[in-house]
């Protein structure tokens, strides 16, 4: 029982278009009409407002890691890591927009952090060293993405690792379209 909660919870939860509600409150219209049309930092980031995509970041990763935190209180590691699980496939596929939602890069962000610290660090130290060379957001998330799960088999956190692996898929999938302009060069620079 306590497993079916924590997705629907998570679900609901990660449905939550922060991106979309604060660009909307800071007087900057429906961000889906502004850049790529994704409701995630990024996105939000090219509407001009550093605060804003700085909330929708934020925002975002706590709904992904309160998913997680919340259920483990009540329930099994299982059940936690469901409710992460649909937060991200809440954030990917929000029944509020139409199944169309951001890729989830905050979110998994969020969720492991509480699903394992030291993988979360090592998340964001990879981000922002890959952000740092290359200066290209997706690129920064898709190398961090890739080389989670490798880091959760060396920490021997396989339980956790099959779990991220979903999500890892399906933020790479989101991110289809990004890997075909890194491939073409076009890919656009962080804060361009």
């Amino acid at each position: 029982m306590i497993i079916i909660l924590g997705a629907a919870f998570g679900y609901l939860l990660g449905s939550i278009p922060f991106g979309l509600l604060f660009t909307r409150l800071g007087g900057k219209g429906d961000i889906r009409d502004i850049g790529s049309g994704n409701i995630g930092a990024t996105n939000v980031l090219r509407s001009g407002s550093k605060v804003l995509a700085l909330a929708t970041l934020i925002a975002d990763a706590v709904k992904g890691g309160l998913a997680v935190a919340l259920i483990w209180r009540m329930g099994s590691d299982t059940a936690a890591y469901v409710a992460g699980l649909a937060a991200f496939i809440g954030h990917l596929f929000p029944v509020w927009l139409d199944f169309k939602g951001g890729k989830g890069v905050a979110v998994f962000i969020g969720a492991i952090l509480i699903m394992s610290p030291l993988t979360g660090l090592m998340f964001l130290a990879v981000w922002v060293l890959v952000a740092l060379v290359f200066r290209t957001s997706s690129l920064s998330a898709i190398i961090a993405l890739i080389l989670t799960v490798p880091f959760l088999a060396l920490l021997g956190e396989s339980d956790t690792a099959v779990f991220v692996a979903f999500m890892v898929a399906l933020s790479l999938w989101a991110h289809r379209e990004n890997i075909a302009r890194l491939r073409a060069g076009t890919e656009p620079k962080i804060g361009r």
